[in-house]
């Protein structure tokens, strides 16, 4: 009996020596740092930091591995007035860690800065959730970084992107709202530079590019998080500023499917290469059925120097001048498909120059107006 109880409180105390440890509270609005708090921490060791009010400081978490920084009651991270560091830098930087969770706050950043949230030197197994950015640049993943964005809300003031992934970095995003105040800035929502991000469920508003991947780098819109409440990514075009919906160059690839594009009001009136996607430099887009393209203000999907697109039970209907629109040296397949690729109510539903092709005719539904001269039924010429 006695060797039973010995047996049970040495479990015990077992358990309790090896359970979490308690949150570090950090309370700024009653004079502490929550940069000063992380920065006295063991770097290897779990820890947990809770604060609350605003803390109007830089923060850094430089090398960490398993820390969580959580906010409540409207927790805030504010840039200072009175300092301003060498540019670039970020108000919440972190660097070379790993397993890291940030959640349940704001950080607010002013037009000196470079971005209010950067994360960088190959930090992985890093997770945003339920944070709001407002201010410049937004949230920028450099130097080969893996991140995840969980419901993060990005409103940019300054700068270009609201969300950047560079220099092959991997970025998964799930949800959220990216978008701008009225004004006469050019701004993007996401831009991906030589990294790679896959993305479901996010609302991207008065952007004058909704999507901009450039320098080899890719997009993928596939629902990944089946637990999600959302799976489609929507451009949106209210206030009229809109360029391009989607803009994929310089060797770049976007890839749609089992998440849907639904871009809507893109582009401008005058059109030219502005519209809901312009696929161009070497670049390729893979639509399948999973490209939604309304009322386009410009062209519905343009394809331009040696690019090439893929469609297969899309639909491109109500644009102001072009549906499909290839030239100089690309082509577009549109694939058999059930139902068929829409592609009508366009100012000129498929159009092609003397130097472009588009192939899979046959399965385009109602498409009247037609200025291509090398439309081929079939996806391939008559093969021997």
């Amino acid at each position: 009996m006695l060797r039973s109880i010995a047996l049970a409180t040495l479990v015990l105390s077992s358990i309790v020596a090896f359970a979490a440890p308690a949150p570090i509270l950090v309370n700024c609005d009653a004079g502490q740092s929550l940069n000063r708090t992380i920065a006295a921490l063991n770097k290897f060791t779990p820890a947990t930091v809770q604060f609350t009010g605003t803390c109007t400081e830089y923060v850094l978490i430089d090398g960490f591995d398993n820390l969580t920084i959580t906010g409540t009651n409207g927790a805030t991270i504010q840039q200072p007035t009175s300092t301003t560091p060498t540019s670039p830098f970020y108000v919440l930087s972190l660097i070379a860690s790993q397993s890291i969770t940030l959640s349940g706050f704001t950080v607010q950043s002013l037009p000196s800065a470079f971005s209010a949230i950067g994360v960088g030197k190959g930090s992985s197994d890093v997770l945003i959730q339920n944070v709001a950015v407002d201010g410049s640049w937004g949230i920028v993943i450099y130097e080969e970084s893996q991140v995840w964005l969980v419901g993060v809300n990005v409103n940019i003031t300054s700068g270009y992107a609201a969300i950047s992934a560079f220099d092959k970095s991997d970025v998964h995003i799930v949800g959220g709202l990216l978008h701008r105040p009225a004004g006469s800035a050019f701004n993007a929502g996401l831009f991906v530079s030589s990294g790679h991000v896959t993305v479901q469920g996010m609302t991207i508003r008065n952007m004058q590019q909704g999507i901009d991947i450039a320098a080899s780098g890719s997009v993928d819109l596939v629902n990944f998080d089946p637990t999600a409440k959302a799976v489609d990514v929507t451009i949106e075009n209210p206030a009229g500023t809109n360029f391009n919906g989607a803009i994929v160059s310089d060797g770049s690839s976007l890839n749609l499917s089992s998440a849907r594009l639904l871009i809507s009001n893109a582009g401008q009136s005058y059109g030219s290469n502005t519209g809901a996607v312009y696929v161009t430099n070497s670049s390729d887009m893979n639509a399948g059925a999973s490209l939604i393209v309304t009322n386009s203000h410009g062209q519905g999907v343009v394809v331009s120097d040696n690019s090439h697109a893929e469609l297969a039970g899309s639909s491109i209907t109500g644009s102001a001048h072009g549906g499909l629109v290839v030239v100089n040296l690309s082509t577009a397949a549109v694939d058999s498909s059930s139902p068929l690729t829409t592609i009508s109510g366009n100012g000129a539903d498929l159009f092609c120059d003397s130097k472009s092709q588009i192939a899979g005719g046959s399965n385009i539904a109602n498409a009247t107006v037609v200025q291509c001269n090398n439309v081929l039924p079939g996806l391939y010429e008559s093969l021997p």
